[in-house]
Order: C-alpha cells, then sequence, then structure tokens
C-alpha cells in the first residue's frame, strides 16, 4: 500500500578536517561550480552502467522541478573516490557495485548477511522527488528511486533495545582510492535514532531518475533522510546494525564541534562557519542568486515532532 502525504515541501552529507583537505574542497568546489554554470561537464563522465529500474510513482514531491540529470550525476561528494565534486564520476567508473552484501547485526531476531536482491526483490520500488540540501549551500532536486527504510528494517524485526541504527559503507581501498589515504577515518559511518530511520520519508535508494544508481551517487544502496544535511546520506552500505547506544558517525568524528549526530536542516542554526539561511540551487548557474532555506528543508510539517522538545542547536 502505498503512503500518500500531500503536505506543503511537496509544492515548491575523531579528527579535525586537515587545514589542507578543507582548503582543496573550497578550490574544487569553486572549479566545479564554474564548469556547472558554463555546461561544461560531459555527460560520458558523469554517468556509469545504469539500467532501467520500474517503480511506482508516488505523491512525494509533486510540483517540484528535478535538477537536470547532468548536474546531480556529475556534482557529488563521495569522498572514497575524490575530494572534488566532479571527480567522484571519473574515479568511481570501474566501481564494481554487484554482487553486493550487506550485514546485519546487533538487536534485531534476524541479523546476518543479505544479498542485495534479497533485500530489494521482495519490495515495491518508489519513485519520489526530494529536495536535497548540503552543508555548504548548494541544493538540488532529485528523483530518487527506493524503499521505504523502515519496511527493510522490519524485516529484521529489532528488538525493544534497538534505539538507533548504524550504517557502515565499504572498505575497499583497491576500488575506492581515497581510502589509501587519512583525509577521513575509514570506512564511513552514519547513523540515525530509530523513530527517525522509521520515519515514512526516509528512503534505501536503489536508483534515480528512473535508472539504478550510478557509481558515483553511491551505488548500490545509499540513504536518503530529506530533512537532513548531505552528510547524512551515506552510500555503498555494507553494514546495518541496531544498538541501544547512539553511534559514531563520521563527520561528527572528524569535526564535532562543525558537525552533529543530528545533521538537522534548521536555517536559524548558524554553522561555526557560515550561514546556513541561504541556498544556491544546482543548475542555476553560479552566479544565481541564493534562495531561502527552509525549515528541516521544508518537511518540517511532517518530521518536527520528532524532535518537540530539544534544544535546535543540538539537533545539528
Amino acid at each position: 500500500m502505498l503512503i500518500r502525504i500531500k503536505k506543503p515541501s511537496h509544492i515548491a552529507e575523531s579528527r579535525v578536517t586537515p587545514r589542507g583537505l578543507y582548503l582543496r574542497r573550497r578550490e574544487f568546489i569553486a572549479g566545479a561550480g564554474a564548469a556547472l554554470a558554463a555546461g561544461l561537464l560531459p555527460l560520458d563522465e558523469a554517468e556509469a552502467a545504469v539500467t532501467p529500474l520500474e517503480s511506482v510513482k508516488t505523491d512525494y514531491g509533486q510540483g517540484l522541478t528535478p535538477t537536470d540529470k547532468k548536474y546531480a550525476t556529475a556534482y557529488n561528494n563521495f569522498y572514497e573516490f575524490a575530494l572534488d565534486k566532479d571527480g567522484p564520476a571519473e574515479a568511481a567508473r570501474d566501481f564494481k557495485p554487484l554482487p553486493w552484501t550487506v550485514t546485519v547485526s546487533g538487536a534485531c531476531h534476524k541479523p546476518g548477511t543479505y544479498a542485495y536482491e534479497d533485500l530489494v526483490k521482495p519490495h515495491k520500488l518508489e519513485e519520489r522527488i526530494y529536495r536535497f540540501r548540503c552543508v555548504e549551500a548548494w541544493s538540488m532536486v532529485v528523483p530518487w528511486i527506493g524503499i521505504p527504510l523502515g519496511d527493510m528494517l522490519n524485516r529484521f524485526e529489532p528488538t525493544g533495545d534497538a534505539k538507533y541504527v548504524a550504517f557502515r559503507t565499504l572498505f575497499d581501498p583497491e576500488q575506492m582510492p581515497m581510502q589509501k589515504t587519512n583525509a577521513l577515518q575509514w570506512p564511513y559511518r552514519e547513523g540515525l535514532r530509530m523513530d527517525e530511520a522509521m520515519h515514512p520519508l526516509t528512503l534505501m535508494v536503489v536508483g534515480m531518475y528512473g535508472e539504478t544508481l550510478p557509481n558515483q551517487n553511491g551505488a548500490p544502496l545509499r540513504l536518503i533522510v530529506p530533512w537532513k544535511y548531505g552528510f547524512k546520506s551515506i552510500k555503498s552500505i555494507v553494514s546495518i546494525e541496531f544498538t541501544d547506544k547512539m553511534p559514531a558517525t563520521t563527520w561528527a568524528m572528524t569535526n564535532a564541534r562543525e558537525y552533529g549526530f543530528y545533521a538537522n536542516v534548521n536555517p536559524e542554526v548558524t554553522h561555526p562557519r557560515w550561514s546556513q539561511a541561504k541556498e544556491r540551487v544546482i543548475g542555476g548557474g553560479l552566479f544565481s542568486s541564493k534562495v531561502e532555506t527552509p525549515m528541516l528543508n521544508g518537511y518540517a510539517d511532517e518530521v518536527a515532532h520528532l524532535y518537540q522538545g530539544m534544544d535546535p542547536k543540538g539537533l545539528f
């Protein structure tokens, strides 16, 4: 049964980061942004071996205009492959996303190692159009294809001790060259509170734009939590663990002052180094005007109740 939610949102991403890494990232953003503005990113470098996916279109995001595919598949954060935005498309070209397995462990009745096909085939795939917001003040709108994460997690029968769910990315330095460096503490880790993970908006993504996920976008499995910043969108997932403790997450381990566990989009809470109140829409040109960022990325009506009574400054 499809869950149809018609809300206002349907209308309209331990150690301190090395200074050199941070400075290089800013340079790369400027360079990639210029290329995007000029429309110079070649499509053959932005696309991997993708195949069509059958999915059910839903009401999620109806009224939003998706970002041109050439931008969404060419302007990516995937530090396992490259530190710049346009590098992952080329560096991930030969990545092998299948065969693939995911290890499920912790507080659940059905732990084990599950093949990709066994995780995906029992479910009806849904296409949902979501806003995607990065902490670096850029955004896009993407038609994702996936499975409600709660539906997938319920198959493992989490116990009452499961308060959080932790995810881990593949560690394979031969395929993911940046894992040979100390740019981050590998493998990449992320986590959600159980009520966040089980929320109907949270999606385990297997495709985008009607096709399987390109390598640079997180093939074959990635997470999308649309009211959170992009650094919560862990890619190439190989591990799911149910736990009673808040799990360590990569960016909080890297720099806890700037990257918290929750990563909720709140334009009223200023990041230590920049304002989060506005964003620039990818595809609108490097010098396009910034627009105001909506509370919880436009999904406040659906998810604000999850954080009732909590200090907003602690939710980033």
